[in-house]
């Protein structure tokens, strides 16, 4: 139980610091943050669930396994602003390029594997 609970954090300061690093994605590390708080800690989960930040994206998940289209193209958007700048200007030729690419490359397929919820019919409301 302490187990999922320090992996929960773990996950949790992953994708907090994914919302800032480009490299890392936000939203499958705070998916996992969730599912471990939910095995450990009630408190935990619902803090994270009802979080002005990621509640929406927990509560998608947790009901429908999808993530909003907004959610889904802001992850997308900001890997290839952040890491396309930071390719650029920061990332030194050689090795260090091609890992920064990689890890990008494989932030982009975690967030295009993750299914888009249904848009809600306004007439069936």
């Amino acid at each position: 139980m302490i187990l999922w609970r320090i992996l929960g954090l773990i996950a949790l300061a992953l994708g907090i610091v994914g919302a800032v690093l480009p490299v890392l994605p936000t939203t499958p590390f705070i998916l996992l943050a969730s599912w471990c708080f939910a095995k450990s800690s009630p408190a935990l989960h619902n803090w994270l669930k009802n979080s002005k930040y990621f509640g929406s994206l927990i509560r998608n998940w947790e009901s429908k396994r999808c993530i909003s289209k907004k959610t889904r193209l802001s992850a997308l958007a900001s890997i290839a602003l952040f890491g396309g700048c930071s390719l650029y200007f920061f990332v030194p030729p050689g090795y260090p390029t091609l890992i920064t690419a990689i890890l990008l490359f494989i932030g982009v397929y975690s967030v295009l594997r993750i299914p888009v919820c249904p848009r809600l019919d306004a007439n069936k409301l």
